[in-house]
């Protein structure tokens, strides 16, 4: 190698280790200010009020008081909440990730007439705003079924495809799965059900752990729709206890963000459990249209 390739290439390696470097503090800059607001929420439920109030103010608290969600759990209903929650919650994830991996399925794999009308207006409903058929939607639930103060308008909607979105994210990684093997499984007789459960549904799992982890953070923060449907406080969800709760306390801001570290722990918990097969839904999703 001559002297001045070797230049070249210590040159090039020299940029490529400067270039990682930057890219690494960026990343902990970008990942400080994420983390940042959660750790003030998590050190001011270890303060006291006269603490939290004081100023210059202060980023580790001077005693760490644990005692604090002894307290709030004492006045805040969590496992009372944390059950209503999972009420919802987990039959939505079920039947909202089985029946978006069915109409997945049938766009991806089947032939039926009207199939790309029905899929462009599927898509279609993605534009349009939640605020536009939330008055339709709750006149028909209260007044048309006459179901009040229920869990139920926040259930059967995942009964009936769990969402355009999810049935948009099934039906792209279920495109990059070959047809060959369908076909392999049609010659030795296996039907669509078959297929679809011995050979589809073990290669798009990341995909549908994907669809359940969102349906999961959509119920989780979804406040304005069980502020809605849900009446009863001892029906109250995490979401709409944590707001009346603060709403009850009002300048008790040590009890207040104890209870939020508490309602947004589970979330975080599973996510964290699901997030390997997030990133690689997410990654493999749309690789072919």
């Amino acid at each position: 190698m001559s002297a001045v390739a070797y230049g070249r290439l210590r040159s090039r390696k020299r940029k490529e280790r400067t270039m990682n470097i930057v890219t690494f503090v960026v990343v902990i800059i970008c990942a400080a200010l994420v983390l940042f607001p959660i750790w003030w929420i998590f050190r001011t439920s270890l303060m006291t009020n006269a603490e939290i109030y004081r100023y210059p103010p202060s980023l580790v608290p001077e005693n760490w008081l644990f005692s604090n969600y002894e307290k709030t759990l004492k006045v805040f209903k969590f496992w009372k909440y944390l059950w209503n929650t999972m009420l919802i919650i987990v039959p939505s994830c079920l039947a909202g990730t089985f029946t978006a991996t069915l109409c997945g399925y049938a766009f991806a794999r089947l032939r039926f007439r009207g199939k790309n009308l029905i899929w462009a207006l599927c898509v279609g409903s993605m534009l349009l705003p939640a605020m536009v058929t939330l008055i339709p939607l709750y006149i028909g639930w209260t007044r048309g079924l006459g179901i009040h103060d229920s869990y139920m308008p926040l259930i059967l909607p995942y009964f009936c495809g769990g969402g355009a979105f999810n049935i948009f994210l099934i039906r792209q990684f279920m495109m990059s799965i070959p047809r060959e093997l369908d076909q392999a499984a049609t010659i030795d007789g296996a039907g669509y059900f078959r297929i679809l459960f011995s050979i589809i549904m073990p290669a798009i799992r990341p995909a549908m752990i994907v669809v359940a982890l969102f349906i999961f953070i959509g119920l989780w923060n979804d406040l304005l729709q069980q502020m809605i449907y849900i009446n009863s406080s001892d029906k109250y969800t995490i979401a709409l206890g944590l707001t009346n709760f603060r709403g009850q306390l009002k300048s008790d801001w040590s009890l207040t963000m104890a209870a939020t570290c508490l309602s947004f722990a589970p979330g975080v918990i599973f996510y964290l459990i699901g997030q390997k097969y997030f990133v690689e839904g997410i990654t493999l999703t749309g690789m072919k249209a």
